[in-house]
Formats: C-alpha cells, structure tokens, sequence
C-alpha cells in the first residue's frame, strides 16, 4: 500500500492557451469518467500532481506529451530551458534523491503492519485497537496532503520534502519509546501528516526540474522508491521483531529511514525553475468544491477508496491469521508475506495494455473480479492456497487503482492537483477505514468475517462501475453522428 501514480499530466510545457495549473480540454469524458480523445495538458508548477502512490502507489501508461508540434520539431539545445535531462550534471543525482525520498516515507508509513500481532501481545491490545497504528499514519497522511500541497507552491518543494522528511524520521526515533498504545497511536497520525509532504510535492518538483520527454523515467525511480520502501520496510519490521522485539523492529526501520533522509538531502539538486505563488485558500477550497460536486471525480474517487479498503483490511490482518493456526508461521515469514507486493510492480507495467484492450470500465472489472475471487480463495486452511489468494489480490488491487488513478487527472478540466489530491484523501481514508474495520471483523469472527467485509466492499465497487455503464450506455444514443464535434486536428 505504498506506492504511488505517475500523474497523467507531466508531460510537458503547457499546450497553448491555457494559464497556469489550468488545463484546456481537448476531449470530453462519458458519464463513466472515461474520456474520448483525452488532454494532454502539460504542467506547470502549479499544476503537478502532488499523488503519492501507496501505495502502494505504481504508475498508470502515461498519455503522449502535450508539446506543440512546433516544440517537437525544433528540440531545445541541452540546458537550454534550465532543466534536467540524461547526461547532465544533476538529472541522475535527482533521480536517486527522489528514490531515496520515495524509500524513506514508504519504509516508515506502514512499519507496524508487519509487527501487530507483537504489538497486540506486548501492550495488551485487541487487534482492533492495535491497527490503529496503521490507521492512525494513514488518515494522518490523507488530512494533510492538500495543505501541504498549497505550503509546497508557496515555500518550494526541496525545502518541503526536507521538513516533511526530517519531522518523519525524528517521530520514527521516538516512537519505540512509546510507553503506551495511546502514545503509539498519537505518534504514528502526526508521522502520517509529516509524510504527506513527499507525495503532496515530489511530483511538482520533478515536473520544475526535470525536462517533460524524460520526466516519466524520473518518476518512475520515485515510484520505484515507494514499492521497495512498501514492501522492504515490513519484511525487514518482521524479521527485527522475532529476533528483538517490535520496539527494535520500529528503531531499525527508523534508522533506514534515516540514512535515506541524508541521502535525499544530500542528492537533491537545488531548484532553478521554481516560482513561488501567493497561498489563497479561497481559491484551493472552490477548485475542490468544484470537483466534489463532479459526479465523474466522484465516483473514481469512491472505486479508489473501496479497493484500499479491501486491501488495508487484508494486509492488516493476515499476520495475525498466519501467526496463529493453523498455520503457526514466525513473525519473520509472516512479514516475508509483503513480499508479494512485487506482483503489482508487474500488474502496473501491464495495466496500459490493458486499458488499451479492454477500457477503463473493463479494466476495473476484471480488478474487481480478480480480487474477490482472491477473497474467497484465501478462505482455505492451507497456506499455498492463502498465498495464491493474496497474489490475487494484490494483482486485482494494483489494476484497479492504476486505472482510477489514472482517470482523475483525465476527468479534472482544472486543477488537477487538488483533484489528485482528493484522489489520495480517498485513497487513504479507505485504507484507514479497512484495516481499523478489517481487525474488528477479524476480532470478533475470524478471517471469513475480514473476507466478508473485503467482498462488501468489491460488491460496491462493481456496482459504482456498473452504474457508470449503463449512464454512458444510456448517454450515447442521443449525440447522432451528425450533430457530433469535429475532433480538433493536429
């Protein structure tokens, strides 16, 4: 759950006839968010978008670059424009800056996931209570990241991702002093909210530095980061807790955290392209009143936090069903089970071609599909089969949230990044609501009723999906081919 989307608008210097963070539409979406001839806007330093991937977080295909055809044709000299390139002095030190940044926050936000059953076990907590030191990161990270994307346009990004990262780090070293669960959880939500400043202005710093045709194997390195971070830091959260305890197992990933913090800090090139803007949260709080009342945002945004809230609730719980029989694994092997998180860096990779094949409405019922029949796989007593099931899962999960995702920037005509903003608000609020509701259903009935719970959630996705359909089905009769736009040419 840590990974993070390539935004579908860094693509480039904005198209002509747009103002800065706006976008002007080239296509128009069908009432299920999909869009006919999607925009290719490019961005500004305003308009980059400030997701981060969870999660896990894994890119979306991106769209073609929005340049002119004038600017296609005439490349600019190296250097040039004041930004980034292969071969340059600074592209590749930002590119590892920005892994290490990616690494850093993803390592820390889900560290204790790995390590609940030790933690329910040493402060005497329910595993209800015990998930809200996933929960407690993960609605702490959803709250903060719009403001925290208005501070980065007004302060700058570099110095936005070093406060965000040095309070983080600083939280994670006196976390496995906690002398109570209350504590650990009061600790964990303000680390949620200093980490929200890496996916609230990695992106825009990028978009500012980097130049657009080589931007997305920039990002792709940050999303990068984000994964191995997901997936590393609770394997090695498992491992530390069976041989020392969970309070070494968080000093441990504090530790990485830490030297990963230096490593960014010491990389990052210093910004030459940024320009501050005036804060107005006026003007942030209309764009997202506008988006809220878009029923096409709407939905993708609901779609996004259903299928987090079926995988907060699995990987919060399968530990404790692991650990237990009739199973009995160790803590160790328990946490090796993140490893099969890899199975969405290859799912993203082919989730474009999939989109390409099937649509986005397609795509999503195949993830839907995918998932719960993973779901109810799981439900078998033997471990191959739980395995086969979170594979699934995971796989489902991963081709859902691409193409959600994905559509967001697609859907918004203005501002984007409030509108991927809200996107990762949802997205963490389901992971949040999932793993808080996934161990109460675990508590008081075993793993059908977490299973139970994951399928509820799917059942609603598919059908917000299905009613996406039949609107677009019900929509496409009434434009004749005759009274339909001339797409634009060129």
């Amino acid at each position: 759950m840590g990974a993070a989307s390539v935004p579908s608008h860094l693509s480039g210097t904005p198209a002509p006839g747009t103002r800065a963070g706006f976008a002007r539409p080239t296509g128009s979406p069908d009432p299920s968010g999909d869009t006919a001839n999607p925009p290719a806007p490019g961005p500004t330093p305003s308009s980059a978008n400030p997701a981060n991937p969870t999660n896990p977080e894994i890119p979306a295909s991106p769209p073609r670059p929005g340049a002119s055809p004038a600017s296609a044709s005439a490349p600019v000299p190296p250097g040039a424009d004041g930004k980034l390139g292969p071969g340059e002095p600074g592209f590749g030190r930002m590119r590892l800056a920005l892994f290490a940044a990616g690494l850093s926050t993803f390592t820390l936000l889900y560290s204790t996931q790995a390590m609940l059953p030790e933690i329910s076990r040493g402060l005497g907590a329910t595993p209800g209570a015990a998930s809200w030191t996933v929960s407690g990161a993960t609605i702490g990270l959803a709250l903060a990241v719009i403001p925290l994307s208005a501070l980065s346009e007004r302060f700058g990004r570099r110095r936005l991702l070093t406060v965000s990262l040095a309070v983080a780090v600083a939280l994670a070293l006196l976390i496995p002093l906690a002398p109570d669960l209350g504590t650990l959880i009061a600790l964990r939500t303000a680390q949620g909210a200093a980490i929200a400043g890496v996916p609230a202005s990695a992106m825009a710093y990028l978009a500012d530095e980097v130049r657009g045709r080589h931007l997305v194997s920039a990002v792709g390195l940050f999303v990068a980061g984000n994964s191995v971070g997901g997936m590393s830091g609770r394997i090695l959260a498992g491992w530390v807790t069976q041989l020392w305890g969970w309070r070494a197992a968080l000093l441990a990933v504090a530790l990485t955290a830490l030297l990963c913090a230096v490593a960014f800090r010491l990389l990052a090139p210093a910004p030459r392209n940024f320009r501050a803007t005036a804060l107005s949260a006026r003007g942030t709080a209309r764009t997202v009143a506008g988006h809220l009342s878009n029923p096409l945002l709407l939905r993708l945004y609901v779609i996004g936090a259903l299928f987090m809230t079926v995988f907060g609730a699995v990987y919060t719980v399968v530990g404790y069903r692991l650990t237990s029989e009739p199973f009995g694994l160790s803590q160790g092997l328990a946490g090796s089970i993140f490893a099969i998180y890899l199975v969405g860096t290859f799912v993203s990779t082919a989730a474009g071609r999939l989109h390409a094949r099937l649509g986005r409405r397609g795509v999503l019922y195949l993830g839907i599909g995918t998932v719960s029949g993973g779901l109810l796989l799981s439900l078998a007593d033997h471990l191959l089969a739980v395995i086969g099931g979170l594979v699934l899962i995971t796989a489902g999960f991963f081709a859902g949230h691409c193409v959600a995702s994905g559509a967001v920037s697609g859907t918004a005509r203005e501002g984007r990044a409030q509108a991927s903003g809200l996107y990762q608000m949802a997205y963490y609020t389901g992971s949040s609501l999932g793993g808080a509701l996934g161990a109460l259903a675990f508590a008081g009935a075993g793993w059908a009723a977490t299973v139970g719970l994951a399928l509820a959630a799917m059942v609603l996705a598919g059908g917000v999906t299905l009613y996406a359909t039949r609107q677009a089905a019900t929509a496409r009769p009434r434009t004749s081919p005759a009274a339909a736009p001339t797409p634009a040419r060129g």
